[in-house]
Parts: C-alpha cells; sequence; structure tokens
C-alpha cells in the first residue's frame, strides 16, 4: 500500500479548498486514524505524504477508501491569521459501490389449517447464507435482511440423527417439543440423515473446474482463495480420478484437459498459472465445461461440474432466466452442478443459488481457507456424492390438533401440493452423509391467531370429517425422492404424534437448530419472533455450543454475541447526538452546528497529539478531525461509567485548547446481550429460586 496512492483533484475558490484523497488500504481502525490526521495535514500543506502504519496491517484483504478535506473559511488576508473549518469525509467506496444482488425474501405466514392443511417444500442442502452472513458480521456490519436464509444457516451444521438402515438413502426424524420464543405453540423438527460412504467406496471422480478469470476475480478473496480451494480438493483425490479446468472472461477456454489425478503437478501447475482479466462471459463457459463433462463421463461414477465465481455474467447469456434454462438443459445429461462462490462488493448470490438448484447440485459460499477445507475436504463427499435427487417433503396437519402452523425459512423452496405428486417438478439433492433440518411452528388448536380467513364458500360444501381427525395425530409426514439416476420418485409416509414434550426435555440439536432459526429471525427482524432477541439465542445456543468437535457451534455463539453488539451499538447511536463547539479568542463556548473554525497552527498541533483518536463506530463513518464535545443524551451512558463489554470507556483527551470527548466504542466480541428468562424452562428445578447463577462475562 505505502503512502497516499493519489491525489484525485484540488481546487480553490472564493476560500474554499476541497481535496479528494483515494486510498487503498484495510480494515484496521489504526490505520484509519493514522491516515486521516495525515490526510488532514497533507490538505493543510503540513505534510506531503501519509505514512503507512507498521504494525496495523491484517490479512483481511484491502478497500479502497475515498476520504475528502474540507477546508472552508474567507480568503486570507495581510496580517491577519486565516481561520478555517476543517473536517474529513471518509466514504468506503466497497459499499459506496456495491452492487451485491439477492433476492427479496418475506417470511413464511401463518397458515389456517382448516384453509390449507398441506404444506409442500423442497429441501436444501445449500450453507451458503451462513458464510455470507459470517463474512457481513466479522467486518463490523449485520448482513441484509434477504442475504439471510434461515434453511441454509440450519443446515450449515450437522446434528446427531440416526444413520438409515433401510433401502432408503436417508433415515427422518421428527421431534415436537415447546416452541422457545412463543412458550404456548409448538415447534416441530423434521430431521434428514443421508448415507455415509467411505473414502475408499468412494466412486471415481470426473470434476471440471469451471473457473471465473475476469476482472472482478483479482481481489485476494476471489481469484487467490478459489485456486487455494481448488489445491486443496486436487490433494485429496486418487489416481482413478480426473480433473479439467475450464477459464472464462471475454472468451473461454480449456486450460487443462482432463487429466488423472496421477498427474498431480500438471494439475496444480495449469491451476497456478490462471489469472484474472477482461469481462465475464460466463454462459459461453458452462457449455464448454458441460462438454469436458460429457466427453470423460465415467458410468456409475461422479459427473460434475464445479462452478466457481462471484456470479458477475456480465456478456454473452447475462439474463438469469436463460441460464438457468440453460443449467436445467445441461443437467439431463446426468452431469450435476456444484456452486462455489467467492469475493464481495459485486457478489450475485440470487443468481448462484437457482443455477446450483437447477444442476442438481449445491452452494456454498467460501470467505476464507477455513470454509474452504469445511465444503471440499471435511464434507467432500456431500459436496461430490448424491444419494437422492429431487426430494420433496409434504405435511398434512390434523385440524383437530393444530390450528395453524408456519414454515420457517425454506421461502424459495415452498411447493403448489399438486407438485408433490409430480415427477417432472424439480426439487433437492441430498449428498452423502449431509443431514437436513426443517422447522415448522405450530398453533395448537383452540388458542387465538391473527390470520386472515375467508369467506363461507356458496357453491360448495365442507368435507366430511375423517375418523383420522380424532386419532390425536399431530401430523403426516410424506417424503418423496428419486434415486441419483432414477425418473421415477419413491414415496415414505408416516404419522407423529404431539406428546406435549416441555423445552427443557427437548434434544439439544433441537435447541440448538432453534436457536440458529431464532438468530436468522432476529437478523431479519422477523415478526414472528415475538419479544425473543439475541439473548435467548445464546442461551438455546449454549448448552450444546461445546458438543462440536470442530467448533462450528463456538463460532455461532461468537457471532451471536458480534450481531448483538453491532445491534446494540446501532440502537445507541440512533439516541446518541453529537453537539459542537469551538472556543473564540476570548475562551467562551459557542455552540456551532457545522464545523468548528481553527487556524492551520492550531490544528497542526491537535493532530500531532498522540493521544487523540476517533473509534470508528461502522462502516460510511464521516471521519471528522475538530476542536469537538460529542455529548450524549440522558438515556446513554454517562462519560465516566463503563459497562461490562465495552473496549473502552468515554475519556476526556485534552489537545491545548481543544476538548473532545470520545464516544464508546463496542468490541462485539466481548459483548453479551442481557440475559432472559428462559432457563427456568431448560431447567425447571431452578425456577423460583432466589439469586439463580448468571453468567459470567
Amino acid at each position: 500500500m505505502g503512502s497516499l496512492s493519489a491525489l484525485i483533484s484540488s481546487g480553490h475558490r472564493d476560500g474554499f479548498v476541497m481535496r479528494i484523497v483515494m486510498l487503498s488500504m484495510n480494515r484496521s481502525d489504526t490505520m484509519k486514524r493514522t491516515l486521516t490526521f495525515g490526510c488532514l495535514l497533507m490538505a493543510t500543506g503540513c505534510a506531503p505524504t501519509v505514512q503507512e502504519h507498521p504494525t496495523c496491517y491484517r490479512d483481511v484483504g484491502r478497500r479502497t477508501l475515498l476520504a475528502a478535506v474540507c477546508l472552508k473559511g474567507p480568503p486570507r488576508e495581510h496580517g491577519k491569521p486565516r481561520k478555517l473549518t476543517a473536517s474529513i469525509q471518509w466514504a468506503d467506496t466497497e459499499s459506496a459501490y456495491n452492487t451485491e444482488t439477492y433476492d427479496h425474501m418475506v417470511d413464511n405466514p401463518f397458515r389456517l389449517v382448516t384453509e390449507e392443511p398441506l404444506s409442500t417444500f423442497s429441501i436444501d442442502v445449500d450453507t451458503a447464507s451462513y458464510a455470507n452472513v459470517r463474512r457481513f458480521l466479522n467486518q463490523g456490519r449485520l448482513p441484509p435482511p434477504d442475504a439471510v436464509r434461515i434453511e441454509e444457516m440450519i443446515n450449515y451444521f450437522s446434528y446427531d440423527y440416526p444413520l438409515p438402515d433401510g433401502d432408503v438413502p436417508f433415515s427422518v426424524n421428527v421431534e415436537v417439543a415447546e416452541c422457545p420464543w412463543r412458550p404456548a405453540h409448538r415447534l416441530a423438527r423434521i430431521g434428514l440423515k443421508g448415507w455415509e460412504i467411505a473414502e475408499e467406496e468412494r466412486p471415481s471422480a470426473n470434476l471440471v473446474f469451471l473457473v471465473d478469470v475476469s476482472g472482478s476475480m483479482r481481489p485476494p478473496n476471489k481469484l487467490p482463495l478459489l485456486k487455494m480451494a481448488i489445491r486443496l480438493v486436487v490433494e485429496q483425490l486418487t489416481g482413478d480420478d480426473r480433473v479439467a479446468i475450464v477459464v472464462y472472461a471475454g472468451a473461454s477456454g480449456l486450460a487443462l484437459p482432463s487429466t488423472t489425478c496421477n498427474n498431480q503437478d500438471t494439475i496444480l501447475h495449469a491451476l497456478e498459472n490462471l489469472e484474472a482479466g477482461g469481462s465475464t462471459n460466463g454462459g459461453a463457459g458452462i457449455r464448454l465445461a458441460y462438454d469436458v463433462a460429457a466427453e470423460n463421463f465415467i458410468e456409475d461414477g461422479i459427473n460434475r461440474v464445479i462452478l466457481a465465481t462471484d456470479g458477475d455474467f456480465n456478456i454473452g447469456v447475462t439474463n438469469q432466466g436463460d441460464l438457468i434454462r440453460l443449467i436445467e438443459e445441461k443437467a439431463k445429461s446426468g452431469v450435476f452442478l456444484s456452486v462455489l462462490g467467492f469475493g464481495i462488493g459485486n457478489y450475485k448470490d440470487s443468481t448462484l443459488e437457482k443455477l446450483a438448484d437447477k444442476g442438481n447440485g449445491n452452494y456454498a459460499y467460501i470467505d476464507t481457507q477455513y470454509e474452504a477445507r469445511k465444503v471440499l475436504v471435511e464434507q467432500m463427499g456431500g459436496t461430490l456424492i448424491t444419494i437422492a435427487k429431487d426430494v420433496k417433503i409434504q405435511i398434512e396437519f390434523n385440524p383437530a390438533v393444530a390450528g395453524a402452523y408456519r414454515l420457517i425459512g425454506y421461502e424459495n423452496r415452498v411447493l403448489a401440493a399438486q407438485d408433490f405428486n409430480d415427477d417432472t417438478k424439480d426439487a433437492g439433492e441430498i449428498g452423502a452423509g449431509h443431514t437436513v433440518t426443517a422447522l415448522y411452528e405450530i398453533v395448537p388448536a383452540g388458542l387465538d391467531i391473527n390470520v386472515p380467513g375467508v369467506d363461507p364458500l356458496k357453491y360448495q360444501t365442507p368435507r366430511q370429517t375423517p375418523d383420522a381427525v380424532a386419532s390425536g395425530e399431530l401430523m403426516t409426514v410424506k417424503l418423496r425422492y428419486k434415486e441419483p439416476d432414477g425418473d421415477s420418485s419413491k414415496l415414505v409416509e408416516f404419522s407423529i404424534t404431539d406428546t406435549g414434550r416441555p423445552l427443557a426435555e427437548a434434544s439439544g440439536d433441537f435447541t440448538f437448530a432453534a436457536a440458529v432459526a431464532l438468530f436468522g429471525m432476529s437478523l431479519r427482524d422477523s415478526p414472528h419472533r415475538g419479544e425473543a432477541d439475541f439473548g435467548l439465542a445464546l442461551e438455546l445456543a449454549d448448552p450444546s455450543s461445546g458438543r462440536d468437535a470442530s467448533a462450528y457451534r463456538k463460532e455461532f455463539v461468537r457471532l451471536v454475541e458480534t450481531a448483538a453488539a453491532l445491534r446494540r451499538e446501532s440502537e445507541r447511536s440512533a439516541k446518541c447526538h453529537a453537539r459542537s463547539y469551538r472556543e473564540d479568542s476570548t475562551g467562551r463556548g459557542v455552540d456551532d452546528p457545522l464545523w468548528p473554525a481553527a487556524d492551520s497552527g492550531q490544528l497542526t498541533a491537535a493532530v500531532a497529539d498522540p493521544q487523540l483518536h476517533f473509534e470508528h463506530p461502522g462502516p460510511m463513518t464521516h471521519r471528522h478531525l475538530r476542536r469537538t464535545e460529542l455529548s450524549v443524551p440522558p438515556a446513554c451512558p454517562s462519560p465516566t461509567h463503563r459497562p461490562k463489554g465495552l473496549a473502552s470507556e468515554r475519556r476526556v483527551v485534552h489537545s491545548q485548547r481543544r476538548t473532545a470527548l470520545l464516544p464508546c466504542s463496542l468490541a462485539p466480541s466481548a459483548v453479551r446481550p442481557p440475559r432472559t428468562s428462559l432457563s427456568t424452562r431448560l431447567n425447571p428445578a431452578k425456577a423460583g429460586q432466589v439469586g439463580a447463577p448468571t453468567r459470567r462475562h
């Protein structure tokens, strides 16, 4: 990075000076403060360059920021000091030019059982949304609501479901217990567990990596990370497996013909030679990749195209509908598609999800080497080997027991009731060892529920009530699936009775899945979560977070804490206000709704003060270096108060004639939201105890 890369423009008119500085920098607050001071020094003519702080580089990628240094004041008069108003405004170009796209989603509503007794949807084993949400939170931002797909967050984790023991390639497990966020409701968890296939029993693989090498893939978290991820896959393959690499940018080409993995050095050499440049002709690349896979097709083996891209198709077949139709056509050849998403800023989540869905494959987002290893090494069997395709679930609820229901997540996987028996309708796939989980929130019959109904029918009479209504069954679960190479579906069916299990008797996997669902609803600010919040999600997740050998559940707890801190900080910032003031020559404080005046000499002395720093509350933040007093209303913490979990307390910094009151800075990973009363339901024996132990911060 080094010093200032460019001085874009500067101008002088009527005593007004503005300098725009383009900076390439990482996400370190320390560096940002250093550069802020330097920009101001440069704008006032006191320093020619801004040096990089040597201790604040972090391997988290770089950002381009626009720093506008504004100096405003009257023209200089001979013999008189010039008074200037100075400010610095940072604009994160990563956010300012963000073209990421997500499909708009609305939470599934409650349905009255008497009017819509059937709920039908396609299963989903994708996990991209969770990794993408994690990326936002690790950057100190709450994710867009449409980026949160609750079913993908739940299915990111594995659950201790029993393995199948019959001819059906997956087991079906149902558990019903008290709903944590609405105790009067019931929560039903439906879990599937696929066959596990040992590595020595894995069929031979014919893999074609379709790699986006367009100009948008240059950043370190795109093509360089992608190449590392492919290397991990190649290192797991054997001599019976084959790998080809197809690249696409302005034109498509075969970077590596299909090569047996005995020649691993040849494969890795071709991989390392990939470079980014040009526009993106994804459609042509997809056609070539499927052609290469078809030429090397392995009977009874794994034949798969693995698309690795940020999804930014901008020439050739760019229409999403045309791309989907192309993938649907190619999927009929027996070659399946997996999609690996990379990058930030121009990421096309909605396109990639649809391509994986229609290509009979799965979709994952790779943001770190850690995630690449999870998807492509630890879960390699599930990523590459399909054990059942077009898997659909249909639930029929008993109106005598259930008054209403709501499917949590799967908003873009909902099917019409008649699609369940239609074998031409595409649905989701299950890979070897995959677990699939779906949750239903159920309103018991007799409870009031604010769901609009319909007027009585004029030309039809209500159906007669069958004897099964009096059976006491809560619901009947039906599943349809096809063999990986089959065209006709098979049916699995069984009934479920609710035994009235309280939350305290639910399994650890049940409460953890509920915690992830509640976390997703809180991020989406769903109206269906009631008064529940991130604190309740933590209470649900904590008891089972230590059972995960890979620490994915512990990471989840940390992300909930981070989200809670960001939400609290956002709410606090909305309540707090800043009041600027300056001292005139007589020493009196004068309220100034704009910026305080300061001559360049005072400004230089202020900037040089090593104690002065301004905390960074979030992206797109205005950064001002000025003589300021930031005051807060009574609802905010007092300047001398240091709440638990705060990384730094408010303090007053003196710099010559200027006084600045610095705001608190939250360290998201160190803050927990308040406890809730859930513990009395998870541990009834502690109910009513005074001074029950609370979690330590």
